[in-house]
């Protein structure tokens, strides 16, 4: 294997490790998110089984909240991203956030493995530039002592 087919191998691992990484932060900032959704259909559903309602702070604008009773709710909003949202019960927004949950879960195990395989990967490389380039300066001082004698 040549040097320069290495060092495009050492770069393109670089490429790929960034995106990865990129998508791990995203997957670790949305899990939490899921989470917090499922916590309050929850508490929804807590509270219309009591028969109370519940109190909720909504942030209007950057440092501008609302409070809101919310009383006897059978469906809840969820944003599906590119500024979709859709009115669901609260046992079907259950269930879909659950199965998100789940899903970003998995995908986040298996973004970690294939993560430690690309540095797996990128260590292989730079352990054969190392052992390329020292035989190639073993070769070159092999070339200058005959050259010599």
């Amino acid at each position: 294997m040549g040097l320069t087919l290495c060092w495009d191998l050492s770069k393109q691992y670089k490429i790929v490790e960034m995106k990865l990484l990129a998508q791990q932060r995203d997957l670790q900032a949305k899990i939490p998110d899921i989470e917090k959704c499922l916590d309050i259909v929850a508490a929804l559903q807590a509270k219309k089984a009591l028969g109370e309602a519940l109190i909720a702070d909504f942030e209007l604008s950057e440092g501008i909240y609302s409070r809101a009773k919310i009383e006897d709710t059978d469906s809840v909003c969820l944003w599906l991203g590119a500024n979709v949202m859709l009115e669901y019960s609260c046992d079907e927004a259950n269930a879909l956030l659950k199965k998100n949950l789940e899903n970003a879960k998995a995908s986040l195990e298996v973004l970690v493995a294939d993560l430690q395989f690309l540095r797996d990967q990128q260590t292989i490389t730079q352990v054969t530039i190392a052992r390329v380039f020292n035989w190639d300066v073993h070769q070159r001082r092999s070339k200058q002592a005959v050259k010599e004698t």
